[in-house]
């Protein structure tokens, strides 16, 4: 595999491609703006997404799918996930032969409730794809541009698959871990936005640390619920995809979801919000895809309830938290189901 074709050209393609090229790969990174493609090539910048960073010569700028993916030996997917199926719709008829999927989406789909990969495995038919991998961790795309020091973990139900992803991006500064728990991947990664949002939240209103470790800590109890109901292991969630990116995500002004929830726990109205924030907000959308799932699924999710509640119907964010405070008592971890238990007893 000598070229890799990135499809989609934000922040977190733009870094994945630097570190593809970095490790010896060309990439074609495919934008649907002709103007951004333009400004890759020539001025070697993507001074939207990524202002301050050079990007090497051998990562190409390209409007035209058939030029991305013409001699490319794996597809790597950074869309904003609302545009996912449309993209893959445009991307089918420019497939000869089976292609790696790899994708970086963290977002739920909120009419289907299906993960990224189930969407990726829908529009694109098994005789055009090898296997669809996930990669997900900690790691902001301003940090992993600038090569500081980040650690992912990639999962597939093709073990072989994850580890030529993992040998694909692993270098002295992006360590690669391999995970066999796809869902679980998958739902740590989507989730923690929501918990990120309730964190900028609670930032905006002006309270402490005490509330945002207890936020954290109670949102991954909530994760956890969900992603073993649906199938995950549960030791997924304390692991990079889980803990590692909830961390990340709830407190670093470099999370677009953290700086969404500031501005709306500060007073702003969420289209305006989104507005100011000019980039995509997966949390938003994922919000409202969990908050109804958990509820089909009869999972109890709090914050999850009063994050949707506060984007969807109006809700104050004092109120909510007030709400969250006052709920009745409970053992911490009463919650916890039987197949939960079973399966941290056996380990992995």
């Amino acid at each position: 595999m000598k070229k890799i074709a990135v499809i989609g050209a934000g922040s977190w393609g733009t870094a994945l491609s630097l570190v593809l090229a970095d490790n010896g790969y060309d990439v074609d990174l495919w934008s649907h703006r002709r103007e951004q493609a333009d400004e890759i090539n020539d001025q070697h910048t993507n001074k939207k997404y990524l202002p301050g960073v050079r990007l090497p010569d051998c990562v190409h700028g390209t409007a035209d799918l058939g030029v991305a993916l013409a001699g490319t030996g794996g597809v790597l997917l950074t869309v904003p996930a609302r545009a996912l199926r449309e993209v893959l719709g445009r991307l089918c008829p420019h497939l000869a032969e089976p292609m790696l999927f790899i994708h970086g989406i963290k977002s739920i789909e909120p009419q289907t409730f299906k993960r990224i990969s189930e969407i990726i495995e829908e529009e694109i038919p098994s005789r055009l794809r090898q296997a669809v991998v996930v990669l997900s961790g900690p790691s902001h795309a301003e940090e992993v541009s600038r090569r500081h020091p980040t650690t992912v973990a990639v999962a597939s139900r093709s073990s072989d698959a994850a580890k030529q992803v993992q040998n694909l991006f692993f270098n002295p500064y992006f360590r690669v871990y391999t995970n066999e728990d796809i869902v679980g991947v998958e739902l740590g990664g989507a989730l923690k936005n929501i918990i990120a949002l309730g964190a900028g939240i609670s930032d905006g209103l002006g309270y402490g640390d005490n509330a945002k470790a207890a936020l954290i800590t109670r949102g991954l109890a909530e994760i956890s619920r969900l992603g073993v109901k649906m199938g995950a292991h549960p030791l997924t969630f304390i692991g990079l995809a889980g803990m590692g990116d909830l961390i990340v995500t709830c407190t670093s002004a470099h999370s677009r979801n953290w700086r969404a929830g500031n501005l709306l726990g500060k007073g702003d109205k969420l289209g305006d919000v989104l507005d100011k924030m000019g980039m995509v907000v997966e949390g938003v959308r994922t919000t409202e895809a969990v908050y109804k799932l958990s509820e089909r699924e009869n999972v109890d999710m709090p914050i999850t309830k009063a994050i949707y509640q506060v984007l969807f119907q109006g809700k104050k964010p004092k109120k909510a938290v007030d709400d969250l405070m006052t709920r009745d008592k409970k053992d911490e971890l009463a919650p916890l189901s039987d197949s939960l238990v079973r399966k941290m007893s056996k380990g992995r």
